[in-house]
C-alpha cells in the first residue's frame, strides 16, 4: 500500500459521503478516493453493498466484483430504517463536501435525505444522484442494470458480428463510464464552488451518459440520418482495421491511412495488393472487404501472434495481441506502468488490484486503504468525523442505528 500520508493529493481534504452500491457510484468515488478524498461509504446491515455477494470469485470472505471499486474507502454501517440513522447521515452531510447516492428517484426524498433537505443543512455541499434514466421523464421510476441501460443507449445494437445478435460489451462499460463522468463532474462542481461558495445538484443517468458514450455512431445518425449496424471487431469506413487470427492467438491490427497500407503490404510481402486496383485507396479497399480480408485472414495464418508483432511493429503498424488476463498482466508495458498494485488486506494477506490509470506528475494517485470490510470503520468515522463519545456510539449500537 502506498504511503501517501506526506503526499498533499489534488482532492486531500474533501470529504465524500458515499450511499452508492453496486458499480457505477462506487467507482467514482473509487475515483475521488484514488485523488486523495476521504470517502466515508455508507452500507445497509448485514448485506452492505449488492456486490459483496456477487461471486464467485471469493477471496477472504469478500467477492472480486465487490474489491474491483472500493478500495480508499471507509465502511461504516447504518440502517436508514431507524429514524436515527437516518439523523446520522444527516450529519455526516453536515461535515462532508460531498454526497453520492443512487438510489431510485423519490426514495431519498421519503427518508429526508433529499437535497432539499441536505442543502439547507450544507448549502456548500455537492449532492450527486446516480440513476438510470433521470430524475425526471416517463422512465424516471423504471429500475435499471448495466446490460438493460447498454440496450435501451443503443450500445447493444452496433455490438456483435455483422451477421449475429446484438451483444453486451464483455464488462459493464455504461457503469463504468457514469462513474468517470460523474468523478469528473464534481470535481468541476467543487472547483465552481472555489469561486461561488455555493455547492449544486449533479442529476447523472446511465442513460445520458451511454447517448453521449456513442460518439461517432449518434453523429452519423443525427447529421446524415446514417443507421448503425454491427461490425463486430471490423471498422465500417476503414479497411483492415479489425482482429484477424494467427497460427495461435488472435491478433489486432488498424491500418488507418494509405502510408499505413503501403507499409504494411510491403512488411507482409505482399507488394502485388499494392498494385490490385480493387485495394489502391481506403474507399476501394472498404468496397473491395469481401476479397481481401480472406487474403489476409489467409496470410495471417501462416504464423504466430508473436511473429506478426514483430514484423508490424517493426514497420510502425498500429497491432497488438488480442490478450486474456494471463498475458495482459504479464504484459510488460502492464508492468512498467504499474498498472498492478499490491496492498495489504486483514483477510486475504496481499491483495492485487488493478492501478490508477491517471499518472499526475506533483500529485500521484495512490491506495492508501484496502478496500474495507463491512463496517470496518464504524467507529473510527463516529469518532473522528462527528466527534462522538464511546458512550454515544455504545447508545447508537444498542438502538440498532449503526452496526
Amino acid at each position: 500500500m502506498n504511503d501517501a500520508s506526506t503526499i498533499d493529493l489534488p482532492l486531500k481534504g474533501y470529504r465524500v459521503l458515499d450511499l452508492s452500491r453496486i458499480l457505477a457510484g462506487p467507482y467514482c468515488t473509487m475515483i475521488l478516493g484514488d485523488q486523495g478524498a476521504e470517502v466515508i461509504k455508507v452500507e445497509r446491515p448485514g448485506t452492505g453493498d449488492d456486490t459483496r455477494t456477487w461471486g464467485p470469485p471469493f477471496s477472504g470472505g469478500e467477492s472480486a466484483y465487490y474489491i474491483c471499486c472500493n478500495r480508499n474507502k471507509k465502511s461504516i454501517v447504518i440502517d436508514l430504517n431507524k429514524t436515527a440513522g437516518v439523523e446520522l447521515v444527516r450529519e455526516l452531510a453536515k461535515v462532508s463536501d460531498v454526497l453520492v447516492e443512487n438510489f431510485t428517484p423519490g426514495l431519498t426524498k421519503r427518508l429526508g435525505l433529499d437535497y432539499e433537505t441536505i442543502h439547507k443543512l450544507n448549502p456548500r455541499l455537492v449532492y450527486t444522484s446516480i440513476t438510470a434514466y433521470g430524475q425526471d421523464g416517463p422512465y424516471m421510476k423504471r429500475p435499471g442494470y448495466d446490460m438493460v441501460l447498454s440496450a435501451v443507449g443503443g450500445l447493444m445494437w452496433i455490438t456483435g458480428e455483422k451477421d449475429g445478435n446484438p451483444c453486451k460489451v464483455g464488462v459493464a462499460i455504461t457503469d463504468v463510464l457514469t462513474g468517470v463522468y460523474a468523478s469528473s463532474a464534481i470535481t468541476s462542481a467543487l472547483l465552481w464552488r472555489e469561486r461561488s461558495g455555493k455547492g449544486q445538484y449533479l442529476d447523472i443517468s446511465l442513460l445520458d451518459v451511454q447517448v453521449a458514450g456513442l460518439a461517432n455512431i449518434a453523429s452519423n445518425y443525427l447529421v446524415a440520418g446514417k443507421e448503425a449496424t454491427r461490425w463486430g471487431t471490423a471498422h465500417e469506413s476503414i479497411v483492415p482495421y479489425q482482429v484477424f487470427n494467427t497460427k495461435d492467438r488472435p491478433i489486432a491490427i488498424a491500418v488507418a491511412n494509405q502510408k499505413l497500407w503501403v507499409n504494411f503490404c510491403k512488411v507482409t510481402g505482399m507488394k502485388e495488393w499494392l498494385e490490385d486496383p480493387g485495394f489502391e485507396s481506403n474507399p476501394k479497399r472498404v468496397e473491395n472487404r469481401e476479397i481481401l480480408l480472406p487474403l489476409i485472414d489467409k496470410l495471417f495464418a501462416t504464423k504466430t501472434c508473436d511473429e506478426w508483432m514483430e514484423l508490424l511493429v517493426g514497420a510502425a503498424i498500429p497491432c497488438g495481441p488480442v490478450n486474456d488476463m494471463q498475458h495482459l498482466f504479464a504484459d510488460p508495458q502492464i508492468k512498467h506502468r504499474n498498472m498492478i498494485a499490491e496492498v495489504p488486506h486483514p483477510t486475504i494477506g496481499t491483495l492485487r488490484l488493478t492501478g490508477a490509470p491517471i499518472k499526475f506528475s506533483d500529485t500521484p494517485s495512490a491506495i492508501r486503504r484496502h478496500p474495507p470490510l463491512l463496517g470496518e470503520h464504524t467507529d473510527d468515522v463516529l469518532t473522528e468525523a462527528l466527534g462522538y463519545s464511546n458512550d454515544k456510539i455504545k447508545a447508537l449500537k444498542a438502538e440498532g442505528a449503526v452496526v
